[in-house]
Formats: C-alpha cells, sequence, structure tokens
C-alpha cells in the first residue's frame, strides 16, 4: 500500500488549494479515507473523512464549510478541497487509509496507512 499526497503549497489568506492523495497497492474503493494535519509544535488533527463510495463524508468543525473531501475511485484517488483559507490552516497535510468502520470518529490510530505529508502555508 502507497499513498502519495500532493498539491500543497503557499496561498494567501482566502485563497483556495485542493490537495490529492494517489492510492496505490490497494482495492482504492474498498476503505474509507482521511486527511490529517499537523501544525508546528501541535499534535496531529482530524481533518476529514470519507466512506468508501463517497456518500458519506465527515468533517472537523474548524474546517466544515470552507474544505471539501471527495474520492474518484476510478482513479484511486482522494481530494480535499480547500477554500477560504485562513493562517491557522498552516500545516502538514496528511492522507491515510482505514479499514476501520470509526473512520468518521477521526481517531488517528485507525487509521493504518499514511501518505509522506504535503505541506500547506497560508500567508495572512
Amino acid at each position: 500500500v502507497q499513498l502519495q499526497a500532493s498539491g500543497g503549497g503557499l496561498v494567501q489568506a482566502g485563497g483556495s488549494l485542493r490537495l490529492s492523495c494517489a492510492a496505490f497497492g490497494y482495492m482504492f474503493g474498498n476503505y474509507p479515507m482521511g486527511w490529517f494535519r499537523q501544525a508546528p509544535a501541535k499534535e496531529r488533527e482530524f481533518v476529514a473523512a470519507i466512506s468508501r463510495s463517497g456518500g458519506s463524508t465527515h468533517y472537523a468543525d474548524s474546517v466544515k464549510g470552507r474544505f471539501t473531501i471527495s474520492r474518484a475511485n476510478t482513479k484511486n484517488t482522494a481530494y480535499l478541497e480547500m477554500s477560504s483559507l485562513k493562517p491557522e490552516d498552516t500545516a502538514v497535510y496528511y492522507c491515510a487509509m482505514t479499514t476501520s468502520v470509526r473512520y468518521g470518529l477521526g481517531y488517528d490510530e485507525d487509521y493504518k496507512y499514511w501518505g509522506q505529508g504535503t505541506l500547506v502555508t497560508v500567508s495572512s
């Protein structure tokens, strides 16, 4: 199993970015996916999660209404569309795969495989 996150970069506050997570080595459509982030000197935190089919999504309160998680099972890729970005969204963003039915609760210990992370920097 391999997950490759991409799409991070530098953006001004109020701007948008789309992160991608390409999956390799397993049946992508069979497992939920999640996005987490870790800001400097802070613990990793849950951002969003999506069911196998994409029909169910879950978000942290801090990003609800601004971020959208989606997936394209035919492309083995998950996405995180981020808009109205704030400086406090600055972090390394990680995608992850889980086999757990608790995927929407955002416990990182439930996620078995992780991508390498992509840095998002939001300037004020």
